[in-house]
């Protein structure tokens, strides 16, 4: 099975943006212009919007039309976005703009072009694509391209649907005319994806630090949202000082934080942002271009990628003269979590932890013996042979050479199988202190460290071999 979520993104250690100017945070202000695009009988629309509004617990009307409904989208066409648009003035701003809302509202769109604001889209129209045939969302995009570019007099170069359907990114992706997409709430910075061999930045958006939250109820006041975004500007701006810079989304609505009450909130948080250093107030379109330059695409093979063929070639000998292992994980679920060394170790190790207790002997038998007989005859596998090298154990004088045969015998004796150390992390006398230090051990103890060694020697080969192009 494969595993289609990136559940390990960056990992531990995230790479430095390279702000301009060495800022600590990237601040990207979302105005989203949805008002005259929303559910409605007078659009064409089965029923009345629900979504987003001051009307708690709304539901849609089948064959109605809704007028306080409509009347609270009015709101933030006629009052709202002039007051946002006033307080915003001099900001770089991202608009997400619905076509058909854009197309309602040329004073709007005037106002934010002369304001320098960017206008991606927000697709046609502001409805629910859970349910919506992908040729049909599809043909959605493709006519709200066409419409941005008649209403603003240029075509969008960022995409956000915002009520996505599991076709959405593909469908931006294919589109093939944008710099960003942003339906992902995955990350804290931008990030590359691959869609059928062509790379497409994703530039992830926020639905906590976003006024949405007054519609569902999480939020009352002003000094909720000012509270709310301030503690979340303040935990990104002192983790960028630690060498931890990251982005951070607001997004706004017309008809939500253009209400005076919550507007006050969002005034209160810029003049926070504006009493700091280090910040860059930037549209999304230009924090696409500067991850362009400074976090190029770079192509790579992907174990979660790889046929089964090519595999087992590169890691069926992994555990030691035991495929089984490889081929059982790659029969299991394998996703982008296991394209890194430390990710694909872990699943093999989980592979052989599910072996039966006969298997993983098995295992443990196939191992040879330190600088033994298989060594001195150069039998071994090209992984044990660098390994043994590697501390030194290919040449060893003729004391230490029987030293080492009169410690495998004794161990084999007692224990039924070979001693086994992951030697890449030991000296030659780190190696001899162990050996005669676990000869004397259990077995049961013995044969629970041996496989502990086994899942480590199987995460250095994996390592290895990645770094060598896997």
């Amino acid at each position: 099975m494969r595993y289609s979520r990136d559940m390990r993104g960056y990992g531990e250690v995230t790479p430095d943006p390279q702000w301009p100017g060495g800022a600590r945070i990237a601040v990207s202000l979302v105005l989203n212009y949805e008002e005259g695009g929303e559910n409605s009988v007078e659009h064409g629309d089965a029923a009345s919007e629900a979504f987003l509004s001051e009307i708690a617990g709304a539901q849609p009307w089948p064959g109605q039309r809704h007028w306080n409904m409509e009347s609270i989208y009015d709101y933030g066409a006629r009052a709202g976005f002039w007051r946002l648009h006033r307080m915003l003035s001099g900001l770089p701003v991202t608009v997400f703009g619905v076509a058909t809302a854009l197309a309602r509202a040329p004073e709007q769109v005037a106002a934010m072009q002369r304001a320098g604001w960017e206008i991606a889209t927000h697709g046609l129209k502001w409805i629910d694509y859970r349910d919506i045939p992908r040729d049909t969302e599809a043909a959605h995009l493709a006519e709200a391209v066409a419409l941005h570019t008649r209403v603003t007099g240029e075509r969008p170069r960022g995409f956000y649907q915002g009520r996505a359907s599991m076709n959405t990114v593909a469908l931006g992706c294919e589109e093939g005319g944008f710099d960003w997409l942003s339906d992902s709430y995955a990350d804290e910075l931008p990030y590359w994806i691959e869609h059928e061999g062509r790379p497409q930045l994703v530039i992830p958006y926020t639905l906590d630090a976003n006024d949405m939250r007054f519609a569902a109820g999480s939020m009352s006041t002003g000094e909720d949202f000012f509270a709310y975004l301030r503690d979340s500007f303040d935990c990104l701006w002192r983790e960028g000082g630690h060498g931890a810079a990251r982005m951070m989304s607001v997004g706004l609505h017309c008809r939500l934080a253009g209400r005076p009450g919550r507007a006050e909130g969002l005034r209160r948080f810029l003049d926070h942002v504006r009493d700091h250093e280090g910040v860059w107030l930037a549209t999304r379109g230009q924090i696409a271009e500067h991850w362009r330059r400074t976090h190029l695409f770079v192509a790579r093979e992907r174990i979660s990628r790889m046929d089964r063929a090519r595999f087992m070639a590169r890691f069926g000998g992994v555990f030691e003269h035991s495929p089984w292992v490889a081929e059982r994980f790659f029969d299991g679920e394998v996703g982008p979590v296991h394209d890194s060394p430390a990710g694909l170790a872990a699943g093999m190790a989980q592979a052989f932890r599910g072996g039966s207790d006969a298997e993983r002997l098995a295992v443990l038998r196939a191992h040879p013996d330190l600088a033994g007989k298989l060594a001195a005859a150069r039998r071994l596998t090209v992984e044990s042979t660098a390994e043994q090298a590697s501390a030194g154990l290919d040449a060893l004088t003729d004391a230490e050479r029987a030293h080492f045969e009169a410690l495998n015998a004794a161990y084999v004796e007692k224990h039924g199988f070979p001693f086994i150390i992951a030697v890449r992390d030991h000296d030659k006398q780190g190696i001899l202190a162990a050996f005669e230090r676990r000869v004397a051990h259990d077995t049961a103890a013995e044969r629970a460290e041996a496989e502990r060694q086994v899942e480590r020697i199987a995460a250095l080969r994996i390592a290895a071999a990645m770094e060598d192009g896997a």
